[in-house]
């Protein structure tokens, strides 16, 4: 696997992001423990997880094109929260 720096986002960009994919996480957590036995929250569940898919596919997509990324075929991009950059991964 190769990771090779290809930009940086500003600080608020990084936010939005970290802000997105630490709620993925939380909701695919809850996904694990929940059941469908409680309909509403299950449904209210799935919904939350289609948005907030959606929202952080939209942030990469959105970035990609600002700062016009290097992608390659069956390659991923990254972010180093700590540092604000983005690296494409590849199995090369």
């Amino acid at each position: 696997m190769t990771r090779k720096r290809i930009s940086q986002v500003t600080p608020e960009e990084k936010n939005e992001i970290q802000t997105l994919f630490e709620r993925k996480n939380g909701l695919n957590e809850l996904a694990r423990i929940l059941t469908a036995d409680n309909t509403e929250l299950y449904e209210r569940l799935v919904r939350d997880m289609g948005e907030t898919g959606q929202r952080f596919q939209s942030w990469w997509d959105r970035m990609a094109g600002k700062y016009r990324w290097e992608s390659a075929e069956g390659g991923h991009w990254e972010i180093d929260f700590d540092t604000c950059e983005i690296y494409l991964v590849t199995n090369d």
